[in-house]
């Protein structure tokens, strides 16, 4: 492989990977993708593997997952057995973190990344959050904003064919849909209610998309189909190489994850997309003469401001509706449950407990008797600021399976956190309480409350037990998966690594387009924010390639 050059190496398969190995083959650029694990088919999706869980808290599944190796995927807020083989082996892929500062780093090795794992919501993300020290005066502003990201949002959106609703909310911008989304009865109500009560606060359906039933990533697929695409399954990358002189980048080293070979790939540019902790671990392991500190970091800036959304979860009852309802606005698939559900945007602006945080959920989807009250629950997202001391460096003392130096995570709430949190739990227990709901139990890093009947009140005594026992483990930071930073986008080259087109600063032949570049954590998903700046910037990339730029 080393006497191929290509065009562009990308690294990683997930959303950001995915579409890049699209664009750039679309544009007739050779290609190689490096993705750490197997490769997924139809297997991997046997429908055998949909059973219904022990408990509502499935705590045998979690426990059995632990055994094999599992002790932080499972850990995932609402982790089944049945995507157990979407996580990595935590065993094999270790991670630190301070004693007192624990962090979930939830993540799949396999074509198509955590796209076999995620919620499947995509939504539009907006001014306040691309603009929050402007709007604000804390944070950083990104160096583009929503008018130049849109065009690319609705590129995304036309080509995946979303499920959503044309809703006029200016704190959710509506985006390009192939088909109409539902709510249930039970959501209907309790979007009416909540609706009428408080004008500036709207309850949506999810936008989303269904289960992509040839199983591969329709973006991966098209890339291959285009013979311009090479791509090597089980190679574990460790780092970017660079060209002694120039600094630029040439390709990259990776170890061969069944064989524990060590091969190099050469190509002309590098595009780093393996997930914000992975892709600072690679730069910071790609330190070289040119780059003593680690490549993209003669700033220094290079794994600080890391953050992750504040997370909250809540569990209860909606009095108002009985019974559920299969929502059936998607086809059904053999191997995932339904999608759908309801998402409380940021509030507007005339609303006196408007702040950075909003809600998905569901109500009425649980299978309950006719005449019970329709199960609710809802997780909270909340918006963490960027501090230089939450930052990703490498751990001296400890090595994964493949010898190469783990990722140290520090992701600490300070007191502007810790405030908004209170607000956003205080804020949804009065939403669900005031229109007819009843909490059983609300939880976040600051810890579990519980209320009525108490959490899974007809769940065994051991199961409850244990569900207590381990919330703190569970819901720390790292529940919401929704990591972003450490490899910031900006203006200035002393206080950001990439440029406003992804480019690192230090080798503008290297782009890296995954939510590590985030200046900012906003409060709503990352994936669709990933896949269109993975578009523009790859755009860029093959613009200033084809000039003679790069």
């Amino acid at each position: 492989m080393s006497q191929i050059v290509y065009d562009a190496l990308v690294i990683g398969s997930g959303a950001a990977g995915s579409f890049a190995v699209k664009e750039l083959t679309a544009q007739g650029l050779s290609v190689l993708l490096l993705e750490a694990g197997p490769a997924v088919g139809p297997k991997d999706f046997d429908p055998a593997r949909k059973k219904a869980p022990a408990s509502s808290i499935n705590i045998w599944e979690r426990a059995r997952a632990t055994v094999k190796g599992q002790p932080i995927q499972a850990r995932a807020a609402f982790f089944t057995e049945r995507f157990s083989h979407f996580f990595v082996n935590d065993r094999k892929n270790p991670y630190t973190t301070p004693k007192d500062a624990p962090f979930l780093w939830i993540r799949g090795r396999q074509g198509g990344g955590r796209l076999h794992s995620f919620g499947r919501v995509l939504l539009r993300w907006t001014d306040e959050d691309f603009k929050i020290r402007s709007r604000t005066g804390k944070g950083e502003d990104w160096p583009i904003s929503y008018d130049e990201l849109a065009p690319f949002y609705d590129e995304v959106e036309s080509y995946l064919g979303l499920y959503g609703n044309k809703d006029d909310v200016p704190t959710l911008p509506d985006g390009v849909y192939a088909r109409p989304a539902s709510v249930t009865p039970a959501e209907q109500v309790f979007k009416q209610a909540v609706e009428s009560r408080w004008p500036e606060r709207h309850v949506v359906s999810w936008r989303y998309i269904a289960p992509d039933g040839e199983r591969v990533p329709r973006p991966l697929r098209e890339a291959r189909e285009t013979g311009c695409l090479t791509l090597r399954y089980d190679a574990v990358v460790r780092r970017v190489t660079t060209h002694e002189r120039t600094g630029l980048a040439t390709g990259a080293e990776f170890i061969d994850r069944n064989t524990g070979k060590v091969e190099t790939a050469r190509a002309a540019t590098v595009v780093l997309c393996a997930s914000p902790i992975e892709s600072v671990r690679l730069l910071l392991n790609s330190a070289s003469a040119k780059h003593p500190d680690g490549l993209g970091n003669s700033s220094g800036v290079l794994g600080r401001f890391f953050m992750d959304q504040l997370p909250c979860l809540a569990f209860g009852s909606f009095s108002k509706a009985k019974g559920w309802a299969l929502d059936e606005s998607a086809p059904t698939d053999p191997f995932y449950n339904p999608s759908g559900g309801i998402f409380i945007p940021r509030f507007g602006e005339g609303d006196a407990a408007r702040g950075d945080f909003d809600y998905q959920g569901s109500i009425g989807r649980a299978p309950v008797a006719e005449d019970t009250d329709a199960r609710l629950a809802f997780f909270g997202f909340g918006r963490m600021l960027p501090y230089a001391d939450n930052r990703i460096t490498l751990d001296p003392n400890r090595k994964d399976a493949w010898s190469i130096p783990v990722p140290h995570i520090r992701c600490v709430m300070h007191e502007e956190e810790h405030a908004l949190l209170r607000r956003q739990e205080e804020t949804l227990i009065r939403i669900v309480t005031e229109v007819g709901g009843d909490l059983e139990f609300i939880g976040s890093p600051t810890g579990l409350k519980e209320m009525g009947r108490g959490a899974f009140p007809d769940a065994d005594a051991f199961s409850r037990f244990m569900f207590r026992k381990w919330f703190g483990k569970t819901m720390c930071m790292g529940a919401a998966i929704h990591e972003t930073g450490g490899a910031r986008m900006g203006e200035n080259p002393t206080v950001s690594v990439l440029n406003p087109y992804n480019q690192l600063w230090d080798a503008p032949n290297v782009l890296v387009t995954d939510a590590s570049a985030f200046p900012g954590s906003g409060v709503a998903g990352t994936t669709l924010t990933v896949m269109a700046l993975t578009l523009r910037a790859c755009r860029w990339l093959v613009d200033q390639y084809r000039t003679g730029e790069l």
